[in-house]
Order: structure tokens, then C-alpha cells, then sequence
């Protein structure tokens, strides 16, 4: 089919400006048009990458009959409506994630792929990272047994970027969402995509955005302003059951008062245990010796090279018929898995799936 031809709806963005540098590093792939309603953002992205095709209608982008396929970096209160529109005029979609902001939006996404014959992929980046490569061949090869509990820890101490982030009406919640949803997705799919039975959970909205702090403000959005709204939690904690006997903790937040940030991984099975933190080490036995292993380079996670790996699994599965590493229907799961996780902490019971 020749180079695909891709748009990027949101194009003035952090994570859309990932998605444009790896298009235009991808020799099969072509940056043909921009999408974003804000006008001035559209024109200032336009002139970097050089491209003509800029739009502040979607429907404008996607009238392009030439055009095969979109990434959709929006807030994500409207990834499910470009989404689906970008699927009924037959272009192939990477939404970013999270996949919608609720589990029935994720799930017309997927119809519409299906009824359409398009590529519905999520963007699940953390997926495409050489820790992930790695651990998931340790796994498949049996190195850790059955793993059998999992804690997974996502912790921000300077508050929400401000913005959409904090606003629940176009995020769709706060760390969680935005935080979370990358390491319950790694942990979940490098365990082979076990069924959610059950979650409790509890969230808090406690500091807020932190508006006070006069520095360290490592997470700032592009449109952060003095009269941005901040309704969406602090903190998020859930223990999560899987069928097969998995259980995952999660701990995430924006704003916290801990030392130093955290993002860490662990997993426990009956042959080794296993942590990025953010190098791999793994901690098994040796001719009945307790022994802890490291790995000699390049197992940490590094996002150089990180939304390359995906743009190009994207552009792959297009051009070359690989299958999905990310489909359409572990979007849903991991949006059932959302859900539960806020029932629970509104409702203060487990809430089951």
C-alpha cells in the first residue's frame, strides 16, 4: 500500500508531538495532516513538523480520502467520539490512552472497528519498553513460575499538571487514569491478560493541586491556568483479583507527601520474584541458595525509543499484516477495571466484574 498516510487529531500536545517524531522517523510511514481546535497551537505545529494539511474541523481531516490512518491524542473525554468518527470514514486508529473515560464509550469504539474492517489499537505504550520485552521473556520461559501476586506503585508528590488533567469532565479522573491505567495495563498483559474478578478500592482528594508549592513543579500541562478546576482525586489504592488467582495492588497519585517520587514494579511467583525500580532484578534460588540477580544493561525502562516502538507496530501491523500487540478489547477490560476501581471507592465495598 505504499507509505501510510497518517494524521494526528490533538496535535498540540506533549504526547501528540511524541507521536509526530516517531511518524516521521518511520520510513513507511508519512505525517500527511493536523488536527486540533486550537487554532494557534495548530498553526505553531504545522510550521515545526512542515506539513500543509492542518485542520481545526475533524471533519475537514477526515473528508481526506487519501488519508489511511489517525492518532488520536485529545483530552480523553473525546477520544471515543474522534475515534469512532475517524473509524466510519475508514481510516485505521492509535487512540492514546486511556481508552475512553468510560467502559460503554470503549466498547462502541470496538464496534465501530469491527464494523468498519479498521484497526482499533490502544496506545498502551509502557507495552512497547525494552523492561517489558525482557520481563516477558523471562515469564514465557517459565523463570518465575506461576506468579501469583503483583504490587505496582505510581506515586507523584508535586500535584496534578493542572489543566484537563484535573478537570474530571475532560479527563475522566485524575492519577488513576491517567497514571495508573500504564501499570495495571503491564502488569495485567505481561501475565497473559487474565479475566478482573473483583476490586476495592479507595481514592482521596486531599491536597489538591498544590497551587501553593513555589517549586518542583515537575508536571506542568500546556494550558495550566489560575482558574483551572481540580475535582479529581489525589490518590487512588485498589487491590484487584484476577481469575487464575493473580492479585494485583496499586497505589497512584498526583499530589502525596512522600520524599521523592515513585514508579516501581513488582511481581511474585512460586519460582522468583521480580523488580523495575527502575532496573530489573529478579530474586530466586540457586542449588538451595536464596539468590538475587541482576541484569548486566538496558533493562530498565527508557523512553527514548519508547513511542518509536510503537509508532512502528502501529504502522506494521498496517503495511505488513503483523497482528496487535494492543487491540481494541484489553482497552475495554482495562476500562471495566477503571470503573470498578471508582464504584468501589464511592460505594466503600468490593465491587465485582
Amino acid at each position: 500500500m505504499g507509505r501510510l498516510k497518517v494524521g494526528v487529531i490533538g496535535a498540540g500536545g506533549s504526547i501528540a508531538a511524541c507521536h509526530i517524531g516517531a511518524y516521521l522517523k518511520n520510513p513507511d510511514a508519512e505525517l500527511y495532516a493536523l488536527c486540533d481546535i486550537d487554532e494557534a497551537r495548530l498553526k505553531t505545529a504545522a510550521e515545526k513538523y512542515n506539513v500543509s494539511r492542518a485542520f481545526t474541523d475533524i471533519n475537514a481531516l477526515l473528508e481526506l480520502s487519501e488519508l489511511d490512518a489517525v492518532s488520536v491524542c485529545t483530552w480523553n473525554n473525546s477520544h471515543a467520539e474522534c475515534a469512532i468518527a475517524a473509524l466510519n470514514r475508514g481510516k485505521h486508529v492509535l487512540c492514546e490512552k486511556p481508552p475512553a473515560v468510560t467502559v460503554g464509550q470503549a466498547a462502541a469504539m470496538k464496534e465501530a472497528a469491527d464494523r468498519n474492517g479498521k484497526l482499533l489499537m490502544f496506545g498502551f505504550v509502557r507495552r512497547f519498553g525494552n523492561d517489558y520485552r525482557i520481563l516477558k521473556d523471562l515469564i514465557g520461559g517459565g523463570f518465575l513460575g506461576e506468579i501469583y501476586f503483583a504490587k505496582a506503585v505510581y506515586l507523584r508528590r508535586d500535584g496534578n499538571p493542572g489543566g484537563w488533567f484535573g478537570d474530571k469532565s475532560r479527563s475522566g479522573g485524575g492519577p488513576l487514569i491517567d497514571l495508573g491505567v500504564h501499570v495495571i495495563d503491564f502488569v495485567r498483559s505481561i501475565a497473559g491478560n487474565p479475566r478482573p474478578v473483583s476490586v476495592y478500592a479507595v481514592t482521596y482528594q486531599k491536597l489538591f493541586d498544590r497551587k501553593n508549592i513555589k517549586c518542583g513543579e515537575k508536571y506542568t500541562a500546556s494550558g495550566r491556568s489560575e482558574n483551572d478546576v481540580c475535582d479529581v482525586e489525589d490518590l487512588a489504592a485498589a487491590l484487584i483479583r484476577f481469575d487464575g488467582g493473580l492479585t494485583l495492588s496499586v497505589e497512584t497519585s498526583f499530589a502525596l507527601n512522600l520524599k521523592n517520587d515513585v514508579g516501581k514494579i513488582e511481581l511474585f511467583g512460586t519460582k522468583g520474584g521480580a523488580k523495575l525500580d527502575p532496573e530489573l532484578e529478579i530474586y530466586t534460588e540457586t542449588n538451595d541458595y536464596l539468590t538475587n540477580v541482576s541484569f548486566a544493561a538496558n533493562t530498565a525502562l527508557s523512553f527514548d525509543g519508547l513511542f518509536e516502538n510503537e509508532i512502528s507496530h502501529f504502522v506494521d501491523c498496517l503495511t505488513k499484516g503483523e497482528p496487535c500487540l494492543s487491540p481494541a478489547q484489553d482497552g475495554i477490560d482495562i476500562m471495566k477495571i477503571i470503573a470498578a476501581v471508582y464504584r468501589s471507592a464511592e460505594t466503600g465495598h468490593e465491587v465485582s466484574l
